[in-house]
């Protein structure tokens, strides 16, 4: 899209670069009160603007320019981008608050605020002020306030009448502004009290408001308690023992192109998250096999933005007076004996002509902005001016001229602090709306939930962590099905098991069905932070464990009488099937049922012992396949080696690599004995998972089905209809699917799973109609773009695997690349699902389980 940009310089108009610092009154929430007039703030939403369509863009920048034409048209206006770093800490808190509640689960807590430490990773806050009103009556106490300050008389303060009408007009406009892309929130008297206080670099906590939520008298007036020193091109930010606490440089944006394009360089306030700079670090301070990405620091300008939305009729006069000077200006040069009016004079009455049509036809009006950035360093005045350097010349490769206010720090400074007037009037531009709301300053990369674990850090052009609790669909009465697809070795899995061990931190109960039988390190790993872990694999050392009189105890014998003679007759070779043999197993399994304590193994042995021939070959073959690794877990007779499953709070991992399911087209007659085997135990696991979720009495717990290579069940009818159910109940049974997969196009065909997708995860893809099918999954067009991305997000530059790297859509359909991040190297160990780490998985597990632990 082209932005128009530049119309004409405002010129020295309005300004007072003499006038008092604001002289502040009250704070409230979205509300803060000089003794001259009264400003309305609020915290505007961040938009995920990186993967976004480029019609998806366009229409909510005409929304943006609407906001702004219709309903800031008028008003003095003032935006803050700022940042601030994650302090890691509070995610001790949120933990110790209630997020996690089992295991060692402070220990897992404090890993990853040492990884947060580590990456450092600074976070975004936008605010836009508006003014309100003048205060009425306030112009006598003005004009008296230097005497009864002389005579330590003056006091200020807010009468509960007049807080409340203020905060009724913060509210009404407030209502206007939420619609809009920026969906403004008043801004907490919390936020506005640390936007204040923050420019002073001190470490005292900010005050607690009052009962009635104000902030006022000492309490305010030690938010502003410091000292700052100009200095012709910076300031000096001075602590309460003297010592310089930061230095800080105010830059004016004093040149733009006459056009920009968005996506571009018109996106001026959007980029300030990718400017970076290399401090200046002495050579013998760093280590020998330092990482030079590392040495790579984000500058993290802030901007401070005055402007005023010209009424539309205002901005067409304005417009319509520099037609006329042009046009007057050619007409001139015409009759002068060059007879050559010159090109620019030429171009601007078309300009301002075609401006004219837009104005009239469109929500596009005129702005007068005032852009500045403020640049600090907390290190010294030789780094700060390595950030100013890094900012010029970014911004210089835009075309957008940035320099430093030379002499009037003081007052550029002073201008961006909240309720305070343009005081530098002739270092601001008036051009279209467009150019301003252009800038994207709202837009950037933000996917995920607004609380609960993290597990990665966006990647996209605005920093920030990326959350994800796949146990809180059912909480807020939304899908509670969680997507991992890409292809082997990108990671998929390891985020799997990241999101298992946080949903087994929260307290739920975690079944794994593993069918390829990677997935050992997340029971270690669990074992290792103290979690309730088990990990049941086929073979006759876990004979009885998939018994289903034993599974569906909780279901009552009526569930089993159904459900054991189903699964005994698909194990039960074909031609005694035919033969009639389902009538003797059911006939077992009452008898069984009746004398108490049933168990699978008992109904084979009840088979053996019966006078009918029938019943006694089906006894005997179902004894001889009980013997096998996937009969033994089923219908095999307990050794009492290995713990039965339960339903109670903790990681049950599931292996069942050597499955061999048949295909959905194939009949019964066609199976092989291991896939009669295969179907049998799967029978097992998933009526199982059925009854589990469904328990009336485990309602109250958070549970998860996981299943890694989900494309094992999409391939039969009975685990299709499985993973259906459990999607489609999840939200009012409490438990959460889990899928990983490497075959999108598969999943795709699935439409009860898919229509109950909360969160996709789209690692690597290299074939044209996976990649298809996971644009599908994404949300994202299928063209040529998105397959570009999907075939680049597991690769570094140099062509390398990128592991973790992927495409997260979440469940407010925003998309936004993702690095999931496992915060340790013992954890990654732990956590490594290749061949050679699953050996040493298992020597460990049966090392630990000797020791006790």
């Amino acid at each position: 899209m082209k932005v128009l940009q530049k119309v004409g310089t405002f010129l020295g108009v309005g300004g007072d670069r003499s006038a008092a610092a604001p002289q502040y009154v009250g704070l409230a929430d979205g509300l803060i009160i000089t003794d001259t007039h009264t400003e309305a703030w609020y915290v505007l939403a961040s938009s995920n603007t990186d993967l976004m369509s480029e019609t998806a863009r366009d229409g909510e920048l005409d929304a943006a320019n609407s906001a702004l034409a219709r309903t800031l048209a008028g008003h003095d206006c003032h935006l803050r981008v700022l940042w601030s770093p994650l302090h890691a800490e509070d995610y001790a808190a949120e933990a110790a608050g209630g997020m996690f509640t089992s295991g060692a689960w402070d220990e897992w807590a404090e890993l990853r605020v040492r990884r947060l430490e580590q990456i450092g990773l600074p976070s975004r806050h936008l605010l836009l002020g508006v003014r309100l009103t003048e205060r009425t009556g306030q112009a006598q106490k003005i004009s008296r306030r230097g005497v009864q300050e002389g005579l330590g008389l003056s006091s200020s303060s807010i009468s509960t009448r007049e807080l409340a009408k203020l905060d009724a007009q913060m509210r009404r406009l407030g209502r206007r502004l939420e619609s809009s892309p920026w969906k403004a929130q008043p801004a907490a008297v919390e936020m506005l009290a640390w936007m204040i206080s923050r420019e002073q670099h001190r470490t005292a906590p900010l005050p607690a408001p009052s009962a009635a939520g104000v902030i006022s008298g000492a309490k305010l007036a030690a938010l502003t308690r410091g000292r700052i020193l100009p200095h012709p091109d910076h300031l000096r930010v001075v602590d309460a023992h003297g010592k310089v606490s930061a230095w800080v440089s105010v830059l004016s944006m004093t040149g733009f192109p006459e056009q920009m394009e968005s996506p571009g360089n018109g996106e001026w306030l959007r980029v300030l998250s990718e400017i970076n700079y290399v401090p200046d670090v002495d050579e013998e301070q760093l280590d020998e096999d330092v990482d030079p990405a590392a040495l790579i620091l984000p500058v993290s300008p802030e901007a401070s933005v005055r402007f005023r939305v010209m009424p539309k009729r205002d901005a067409l006069k304005k417009v319509d007076q520099a037609r006329r000077l042009a046009k007057e200006q050619r007409r001139s040069a015409a009759r002068q004996s060059a007879e050559d009016p010159g090109r620019d004079i030429e171009e601007t009455e078309e300009v301002m002509a075609e401006l004219t049509r837009d104005m009239r036809r469109e929500d596009v009006t005129l702005v007068e902005d005032h852009p500045r950035l403020v640049i600090t360093s907390t290190i010294s005045l030789d780094d700060l001016r390595s950030q100013v350097d890094a900012v010029i010349t970014h911004y210089g490769g835009l075309g957008i001229e940035v320099s430093v206010g030379e002499e009037e720090q003081r007052e550029l400074w002073i201008e961006s602090q909240p309720g305070d007037q343009i005081r530098v009037p002739d270092l601001g531009h008036v051009r279209d709306v467009t150019a301003l709301s252009g800038s994207w300053w709202w837009g950037g990369a933000k996917v995920g939930d607004d609380n609960g674990p993290i597990v990665g850090y966006l990647t996209g052009s605005t920093p920030g962590v990326f959350r994800n609790d796949v146990t809180a669909g059912s909480d807020r009465g939304d899908a509670t099905t969680t997507a991992y697809v890409g292809r082997s070795g990108r990671g998929k899995t390891t985020a799997m098991m990241l999101s298992m061990l946080d949903a087994g931190f929260r307290g739920a109960y975690c079944l794994a069905l593993d069918f390829k039988g990677d997935l050992g390190g997340v029971v270690t790993a669990a074992r290792r932070y103290g979690l309730d872990a088990h990990l049941v694999e086929t073979g006759p050392a876990f004979a009885g464990v998939c018994d289903l009189f034993t599974l569906l105890t909780a279901e009552g014998t009526d569930a089993a009488r159904g459900e054991v003679p189903a699964q005994l007759s698909i194990a039960a070779p074909e031609h005694l099937r035919e033969r009639g043999a389902e009538t003797p197993i059911t006939r077992a399994t009452n008898e069984v049922i009746k004398a108490g304590n049933p168990a699978t193994w008992k109904v084979i042995e009840y088979l053996r012992q019966m006078d009918d021939p029938l019943a006694r070959e089906t006894g005997e073959a179902l004894w001889e396949l009980s013997q096998n690794a996937l009969g033994a877990p089923f219908m095999g007779r307990p050794t009492g080696d290995a713990p039965p499953l339960a339903p109670k709070a903790g990681i049950w991992v599931v292996q069942m690599p050597g499955l061999s399911l048949p295909g959905a087209e194939s009949t019964r007659k066609e199976w092989n004995p291991m896939q009669r085997l295969s179907v049998a135990l799967m029978h097992s696991m998933l009526a199982y998972g059925v009854t589990t979720a469904g328990r009336r009495d485990l309602r109250g717990l958070r549970k998860a089905v996981c299943v890694p290579e989900v494309h094992v069940l999409t391939a039969t009818r009975e685990g299709s209809n499985f993973l259906q159910y459990i999607a489609r109940v999840g939200r009012a049974l409490a438990t959460s699917l889990l899928l990983d997969t490497q075959d999108p196009e598969s999943l795709v065909k699935l439409v009860g799973v898919i229509e109950q997708l909360t969160t996709v995860a789209g690692f690597q893809l290299t074939t044209r109609d996976q990649q298809d099918a996971l644009a599908e999954l994404l949300g994202l067009p299928k063209d040529q773009h998105t397959r570009a991305l999907i075939q680049s997000v597991g690769l570094l530059p140099d062509g390398e695997i990128r592991h973790g790297h992927s495409i997260i859509r979440d469940r407010r359909f925003s998309c936004a690349t993702v690095q999931w991040d496992v915060p340790s190297l013992e954890l990654l160990d732990l956590l490594d699902t290749s061949p050679k780490a699953a050996q040493n998985q298992a020597d460990g597990t049966v090392t630990m389980e000797k020791a006790g632990v």
